[in-house]
């Protein structure tokens, strides 16, 4: 099977969204430019990494005096609502490693989605299978790429954390997710809270 590279330059829009209930949600990123939309699942975890790294480097960017990266907040309020995704929800892939980097030349936040490999999936920590391949190599993981002004990325920041508080709350003892019946805390010796 070929290699699929779907490229974004300057979206109309690229959101972190989920559908399910919470505890059982699949976590989504979803890039839209004109008519096309692609949609890749990854876990919560993988959305919590990407909207801290992208938050930090969001603030290297300010200190460093970048100054499309100034007009950014660091506090959202109101909170935003979680963003709905566009249907239909066609997953192309499910995420496995995801790489983070500033462009200079055009002052732009790149954000770069693969494709999940068996490498992922064994946990090997093989640091030469993760070379960067061309865009037009025939073989290798599809890949999500995007690029986003500073302010797009600090909106998709906002929208990542506003998608994972929307889920279970947590227990106020352990931080574990609480359900509707409870959790057995750990902090409480294992009764229920």
């Amino acid at each position: 099977m070929n290699r699929r590279v779907f490229s974004f330059d300057e979206p109309d829009r690229f959101v972190c969204g989920a559908i399910g209930a919470p505890g059982q949600r699949t976590f989504f990123l979803q890039a839209v430019k004109g008519r096309q939309v692609v949609s890749v699942a990854l876990e919560k975890v993988q959305v919590a990494v990407l909207a801290e790294r992208l938050a930090l480097l969001l603030l290297r960017l300010r200190e460093q005096g970048v100054a499309a990266a100034e007009s950014t907040s660091a506090v959202i309020d109101p909170p935003p609502t979680p963003a709905a995704l566009a249907e239909p929800l066609v997953e192309e892939f499910r995420v496995g490693s995801m790489v983070l980097s500033w462009d200079a030349e055009r002052e732009r936040v790149v954000i770069e989605a693969h494709q999940v490999t068996e490498a992922d999936a064994d946990d090997d920590d093989d640091e030469d299978e993760d070379e960067a391949l061309p865009d037009d190599a025939d073989d290798g993981p599809d890949l999500v790429r995007v690029h986003l002004l500073p302010t797009e990325a600090q909106d998709f920041v906002a929208g990542a954390v506003a998608v994972m508080q929307a889920g279970r709350p947590p227990c106020p003892n352990c931080g574990e997710p609480l359900d509707t019946t409870g959790h057995f805390c750990a902090r409480r010796n294992g009764y229920t809270h």
